[in-house]
């Protein structure tokens, strides 16, 4: 394919916050789910001196995409460079770079690079990757400034994660599969009512539910899984309740030396301020939110838990000796 098949585009925005909380916010590639909308789960694969291998899970054009990266990382420059080892159809190939250009203390400039090829030069395909790179950047761009300017500002209270996790005596395997089996959640989990779970990439997983709340009615959420045997399933939902901007999480099975497991279900959530009276009261504040959220999101969590716990140690129990 000729050197002209490549497509090169730019995005820009400027920050209100120092070039070096930006560049961090871009080089941690784990904190990207809780960042990007776009980005399920991203996970480190090799790491060296300026430099690393890492795995990304996101969605493009509402399509879930996976592929591996390398990237250049050069903090005395402000600049990381990327490029796709094996890109998913319909791209060919892509690469680019996130630059960031200081305007002053507290204000800086990043410019967000793109060049890619379409599967053959394929002009459908090429016009499906323009609109998932310009639809995703901008996304992504407007999530970076948010979170700096959040964070140069002192933080974000209406962000907030936590853990629930329980002790199994059983094993990795069966814990896994009671929760990689979601379309029999609605069958296993009293407080779910209605699933359905698409999975046309082997691990990769759309599942929507629809979950019962304590006064008896329901909501509907839509959420992308993956699915790493036999450790960890991460998620993010791309259809929200009225009370939440954001929800990602994971399920992580952790083996014990003398036996047994922990299983661990972690959620970071952001809080739509601008619902709260509509779904709490007029009364209530984001510190109400906080709590209820966290009180919802935990009591279904440990309700799931405690089920693939009871499911794995059945499991895990001898037969009993009949005759």
């Amino acid at each position: 394919m000729s050197d002209s098949a490549v497509r090169e585009v730019e995005h820009e925005i400027v920050v209100g916050a120092p070039a070096e909380t930006v560049y961090e916010l871009v080089a941690d590639v784990t904190k990207w789910p809780s960042l990007f909308p776009p980005t399920v789960h991203a996970e480190r694969i090799e790491q060296g001196e300026g430099e690393e291998r890492i795995r990304i899970w996101a969605t493009a054009n509402g399509t879930a995409k996976t592929w591996t990266s390398r990237r250049e990382l050069d903090p005395g420059r402000l600049r990381v460079a990327f490029r796709q080892e094996a890109s998913q159809p319909p791209v060919a190939a892509m690469g680019g770079a996130w630059v960031i250009e200081p305007r002053s203390p507290g204000e800086c400039r990043v410019r967000l690079l793109h060049d890619y090829r379409a599967v053959d030069g394929d002009p459908e395909a090429l016009a499906w990757i323009d609109q998932a790179v310009d639809r995703n950047s901008r996304a992504e761009l407007g999530a970076l400034k948010e979170a700096a300017e959040a964070a140069a500002g002192g933080g974000e209270p209406a962000l907030l994660s936590f853990d629930d996790t329980v002790r199994v005596n059983g094993t990795a395997q069966d814990v896994y599969d009671f929760l990689n089996e979601a379309q029999l959640w609605s069958e296993r989990l009293p407080h779910v009512a209605r699933v359905a779970l698409e999975e046309e990439t082997p691990g990769l997983q759309v599942l929507e539910m629809d979950t019962r709340t304590q006064d008896g009615s329901t909501h509907t959420t839509r959420s992308v899984r993956v699915c790493l045997p036999h450790r960890k399933i991460a998620y993010k939902q791309v259809k929200l309740p009225a009370l939440m901007t954001l929800h990602t999480g994971h399920w992580a099975i952790e083996e014990h030396p003398e036996g047994g497991l922990s299983v661990t279900s972690r959620h970071t959530v952001r809080i739509n301020e601008a619902t709260i009276a509509s779904v709490l009261g007029e009364s209530a504040g984001l510190d109400d939110a906080r709590a209820f959220v966290r009180r919802a999101l935990s009591g279904n969590s440990l309700a799931t838990l405690g089920h693939a716990r009871a499911y794995a140690e059945r499991a895990a129990s001898p037969a009993p000796v009949r005759g």
